[in-house]
């Protein structure tokens, strides 16, 4: 089989049973929605290759949170909004929904909830809001930092390996893991992105290795959706990745980035556009009646 039964409860799948919240996880469905046809195994080359499909296929966006609703998380929730319908999703989303897929081709994932650093003042400034992935590969000595739900430019395309001071690089990006002082008895990690403008590492997020569960998730992502000091409840925010540009509509503010650091920003100029670059060059389709645009 190479893909999971219809049944509930435990699913058998071909590489292994299981538990997805009593709810089937299609992994067939998944896979061709990412445009996967590589192997199915549990192995580094894998994890890498239906992370970096991912990433390139389903868009970031917070238009849920923008219309003042917080996604749902239940697993058939999300394979109908990011797999069958033109929508994305953001970091809560993602994640889950990759963490579905991870275990069915046979990882064993754990949740991390991390501290976002881009544009913070310092670390301890800054809740834990960001969902990230740690993932473990049968043979390998050591578990990867798997996120295929952030944001930003400095987003991972490919997992890495949890080791410190080692830089690496995925996809045309260069990131490498650091130790920062924290005061919890567990190490706290930053993810760290090479930019390539400024010829200067720049942090992304911090985490330790506690791991979180569903429930915790439940809290943060209704938080985060309604709040109305949440960014993602104020503006609209969107990204699409390809092999040869970074794309982002932060507000008004639409701009092109390329892996040799040439970047290119202007202003949409109204709703009309805003609603045609979600459709032609996101990838999104939004909801009918809401705007995307204030002010």
């Amino acid at each position: 089989m190479s893909g999971c039964g219809p049944r509930t409860g435990w699913v058998r799948c071909g590489y292994g049973d299981v538990m997805l919240d009593s709810i089937p996880f299609d992994l067939d469905v998944y896979l061709r929605r990412i445009g996967w046809e590589g192997e199915r195994q549990a192995d580094p080359a894998t994890l890498r290759g239906v992370h970096l499909a991912h990433m390139r296929a389903l868009p970031f966006e917070n238009l849920d949170a923008l219309r003042g609703r917080a996604p749902s998380l239940d697993p058939a929730d999300l394979v109908a909004k990011l797999v069958h319908s033109r929508r994305g999703g953001y970091c809560y989303e993602h994640n889950t929904l990759f963490a579905h897929a991870l275990e069915a081709l046979g990882f064993r994932v754990t949740l991390l909830a991390a501290r976002v650093a881009v544009g913070a003042d310092t670390l301890a400034s800054r809740p834990r809001t960001h969902m990230a992935l740690l993932v473990e590969v049968p043979g390998e000595p050591r578990p990867y930092l798997a996120d295929v739900g952030f944001g930003a430019i400095g987003a991972l395309l490919e997992p890495v390996p949890l080791v410190a001071d080692v830089e690496f690089a995925g996809a045309g990006r260069r990131h490498r893991l650091v130790h920062v002082p924290h005061d919890g008895p567990l190490e706290m990690w930053l993810l760290q992105a090479h930019d390539p403008g400024k010829d200067d590492w720049s942090g992304q997020y911090a985490f330790t290795l506690e791991p979180f569960e569903k429930p915790d998730f439940d809290v943060i992502n209704w938080h985060i959706a309604t709040n109305p000091r949440s960014p993602f409840a104020q503006r609209v925010y969107c990204q699409h990745i390809n092999a040869t540009r970074h794309l982002l509509l932060d507000g008004r503010l639409l701009t092109e980035s390329h892996p040799d650091g040439t970047v290119t920003e202007r202003e949409v100029t109204g709703e009309a556009e805003a609603r045609r670059l979600l459709e032609e060059e996101f990838g999104i389709t939004a909801p009918e009646g809401m705007t995307l645009l204030s002010g």
